[in-house]
């Protein structure tokens, strides 16, 4: 009788389907249906922090939204014996399609919800990401054309795969991308060719550089809010 051990056998890897809760935070605005602002937050951050930009940053009569990201992770406390703080990210490199469908799905269900419940003008959705957060929503902007009617990238890059996925279509969605001559993770040799890749997929590209680093600047603020008070019609 021959035995194998199990030693050398290789693993077979396996998957199930779990299902979890995320979590975001809205702010209404009167009057009803409203135009939406969508904030997600960066990589260790969490709603909250998305929501307080959100509010610094929307034009007056705008609904907010602020979506918290699906992966948890411990933080260092504050001051030495502090209590652990929590983050939150988008995804990692393990299996990033598996992320990437789940942040499409959440967006997809938030606006359904906030357009159904009539607090939301489904025609004025305003999707803003900075830095982990801004490619993955091109991802969201790109792949579903119709839903958004404006796109904000800050501090952040395009898709990995932007030039070779199938999944991204042309949109009429706006499109305004923000960077700092600063940034030590998207300095302006890595973001210089953004506008011209922008555009192979969108007719109205804006992008504007700032004396910043990888941060949201007052000035940056400032020209969103103009910018989307232009594109609302508010």
């Amino acid at each position: 009788m021959n035995l194998t051990s199990t030693q050398d056998s290789k693993p077979l890897e396996r998957s199930l389907t779990a299902q979890i809760k995320l979590y975001y935070d809205v702010i209404v605005a009167t009057p009803q249906p409203a135009p939406l602002l969508i904030a997600l937050h960066g990589y260790g951050a969490s709603k909250w922090h998305a929501l307080r930009e959100a509010k610094l940053i929307a034009p007056d009569g705008f609904a907010l939204a602020a979506l918290q990201g699906p992966h948890q992770h411990l933080r260092e406390p504050k001051e030495k014996g502090g209590p652990l703080r929590f983050g939150f990210g988008w995804l990692t490199n393990f299996h990033p399609e598996d992320s990437v469908a789940i942040h499409h799905l959440a967006l997809l269900d938030m606006i359904a919800a906030l357009t159904n419940e009539g607090i939301a003008d489904r025609e004025r959705i305003f999707l803003l990401g900075f830095s982990q957060s801004c490619a993955l929503n091109y991802r969201f902007g790109f792949t579903h054309p119709d839903v958004l009617r404006g796109v904000i990238g800050i501090a952040g890059g395009l898709p990995g795969d932007w030039d070779t996925s199938e999944l991204y279509q042309p949109t009429d969605a706006a499109v305004l991308h923000l960077s700092g001559e600063r940034d030590e993770y998207y300095p302006p040799t890595r973001v210089e060719n953004y506008a011209a890749q922008l555009r192979q997929r969108a007719s109205d590209v804006e992008f504007r550089t700032y004396d910043a680093g990888h941060e949201i600047s007052p000035e940056m603020r400032d020209d969103i809010r103009a910018w989307m008070t232009s594109k609302a019609g508010v």
